[in-house]
Parts: structure tokens; sequence; C-alpha cells
């Protein structure tokens, strides 16, 4: 097998808790070029992932065949999607492997079921679970961490400066409102632990979170710096690379920083943290008191009350815990 190429998650969440699989990959095939194909919004990040030979880029369903129709012998197929697993094959791939999931498992030369074993699991097993099932050996204990490399660490610093360290607040999430826990709790949050520790506070978050940055930041009396939409994904690992503590919803940030070693409080609604929680012992996990929860939706239907029940002193509680473990 002289090339892999590797159709990566879509998110940047499932694209670190994929990296244990990537690096299986890698063991598995160790002289063999391995290539990734993502979506722009997250090739960046596998630049940072030493495993990974090169990153192509694609969007639409024809720009990811050109991009993926170059010679590869073997396709390893990470999304779920019958999309994925036609384009390897309108690119000529001859080898495609991956979950028979979505109707596409005739587009599959190696192919398993999901396991039982792994649903309800975290994700980073489930991407493995997949390799295991196609005849590929994978490790005991997965590896999703991070290195933020130099250079991207060097852009992070230029937005935190002083000599005063840094906590980060990120209130947004993807894929709907439900998972993000109220704003003025995180101002609150924000200004206690600034009173606490003298540390000085940076909002973090996408340009479609900018309002919701702001909003936060007229909430509190402590002066926070505000970055939604002002960083690239490298420059937001560099960032993140920095604090000394992220207290986010379940997002992205919340993986990455994890990732990376950065101490983490995850608030946790609606989403099922036995799945996406972040991996790691440098975090803790906050969640409210809801018959419903998790119940996966993108809006919540009635009253929000897994969010709401979770309480400015249960998350600043957590803070100062994971504080004072990594001090």
């Amino acid at each position: 097998m002289n090339r892999v190429l590797l159709r990566a998650p879509n998110w940047i969440g499932d694209v670190v808790m994929s990296l244990g699989a990537v690096r299986d990959l890698r063991r598995n095939f160790p002289r063999s070029r391995l290539e990734v194909l993502a979506r722009p919004w997250v090739a960046e990040l596998y630049r940072a992932v030493a495993e990974v030979d090169d990153v192509r880029a694609a969007t639409g369903f024809w720009e990811g065949v050109a991009a993926a129709d170059d010679g590869f012998d073997a396709a390893v197929l990470l999304p779920n999607s019958f999309a994925s697993a036609l384009q390897a094959r309108a690119a000529g791939i001859p080898e495609r492997w991956g979950y028979a999931t979505d109707g596409r498992g005739p587009l599959l030369t190696r192919r398993c079921a999901v396991p039982a074993a792994v649903r309800g699991e975290s994700q980073v097993y489930y991407y493995r679970g997949m390799l295991a099932g196609i005849g590929l050996h994978v490790s005991a204990s997965p590896d999703t961490s991070l290195v933020c490399p130099e250079d991207w660490a060097g852009r992070g610093a230029a937005f935190l400066d002083g000599p005063v360290g840094w906590l980060g607040l990120n209130p947004g999430a993807s894929y709907g409102a439900a998972k993000r826990w109220i704003p003025a709790r995180y101002a609150a949050v924000g200004d206690a632990l600034h009173r606490e520790t003298g540390r000085r506070v940076v909002i973090l978050g996408g340009a479609a979170e900018r309002a919701l940055g702001e909003e936060v930041a007229a909430a509190m009396t402590t002066g926070p710096r505000v970055l939604c939409g002002e960083t690239t994904l490298s420059e937001l690992v560099g960032v993140l690379s920095r604090l000394e503590l992220l207290v986010t919803n379940d997002s992205g940030p919340m993986h990455l920083a994890s990732a990376l070693g950065v101490p983490v409080v995850a608030v946790f609604g609606p989403t099922d943290w036995r799945e996406t929680a972040p991996v790691g012992g440098s975090h803790a996990i906050v969640r409210g008191q809801a018959e419903c929860s998790p119940c996966k939706l993108r809006e919540c239907p009635i009253d929000h009350r897994c969010m709401t029940s979770v309480t400015v002193a249960d998350v600043t509680a957590a803070a100062r815990g994971r504080l004072r473990a990594g001090s």
C-alpha cells in the first residue's frame, strides 16, 4: 500500500476525537504516504499532526472527487455518509474502507457494522472500532493529543498581551442554541475567576458568535478581550495553548483545549457527555438536572432546564478545582 487517503470528519471536535484512529492508521501503514482530504474549515488542523504527510481541502462533491483522483491505493472513510463513499468511488480509488452505514455498503471494498460495544461510548472508540472492524490493528490506549506548533503559539501569544496569565470563556457552540449555557452566567464566572486569581479573561468563538461574545463582555466588570471571529484555526490553537483554563460548552474549542492539555470545565446539557466529553484527565464536566437530558436536540422545545439548572457556583467551583489541580 503506497498511498492512503483519509477522508476526515467535518467538524473540529470530531477531528480531535479521530486522532487516535489517525495514529493507528499510521502504525498499520508506516511506510505509506498518508494524506488527508478535509473540509477547508478543519483542514488546517492536520498541519499539526505529525503522522499526516499532506492535507487536501475540498468543499463540494466534485471538488472532492478531483482532490481524491490522484492515484491513491485506498481511501479510509471516517464520515458515515453515502456521499463520502461515492466520492472515493468516483475518484477511482480501488480500495474503499469504512462503516457500512447510510446504505453505502456496496460501494466499500472493506466494510463492517458499527460494533455494539462502541455505541454510547466516546467517539474516540467509534472511529477506532471501524479500523478494527476492517481488520486493522488498534492500540490499547488511543492518543488524541495535540502539540501546538511553535509558530502557531507565537501567533496566539500576539493576541494575549501583557505579563498576566489568561483564562478563556467559550460561550458559543455549533449545532444549535440548546448547547449554550446562559451568557450572563459566563460573565459572572469570568468576573469571579478574575477576582480570585488576578488572571485576565479572553472570550473565544467564531465570527457568527461575535454578538454572543460581546454580550458576555458587556455583562462583565473586568474588561475581557473578545476574539470571536478574529482568529484563524491555527491562531485559535495558539491562543488556547496559552490559557491556564477554558470554561466552555460542548464544542470544537473544548476538544482542542483538552487535546492541548489545557484544563477544561465543560458545561453539558442536551448532548451526551459519554460520547463527546473531552478526552484526558484535565477536565471537569458540569451537568444540570433534567430528566430529558441528553435529548440531542438543536433547540430546546420546553424551558432549557438542563442548562438553566447549572449555576454560576457549580461552574466556578469546578474551575477552582481545575486550577488547583494544575498548579
